[in-house]
């Protein structure tokens, strides 16, 4: 019981102390707001170095390209070739 005693007694001393209009976060604050500025900066650092590996131009698409002589388009067929062992589309079959 000697416990139960002692903190009865010293409930009422930190009642006094504590000043509500001054309540502060204390070291334990500062240390975990440091830490997570510190993670919240070497995120912001990884993130730039790997956006400086990223290619931003964009490869040319094959349409921008100059077609060529024996091509499709340029000898003016609207039809796709033929592929091998592939049936023809509905309506569309040889009579």
């Amino acid at each position: 019981m000697s416990a139960h005693q002692a903190l009865t007694q010293l409930v009422p001393l930190a009642a006094k102390e504590l000043d509500e209009n001054k309540v502060t976060p204390g070291v334990l604050g500062f240390i975990v707001f440091a830490v997570m500025a510190a993670g919240v900066w070497l995120l912001m650092k990884s993130m730039n170095r790997h956006m400086g590996k990223v290619d931003f131009e964009e490869a040319p698409e094959a349409s921008e390209a100059p077609a060529s002589p024996e091509s499709p388009e340029a000898s003016g067929a609207s039809q796709p070739a033929a592929v091998p062992g592939a049936e023809p589309a509905p309506g569309k079959g040889a009579r």
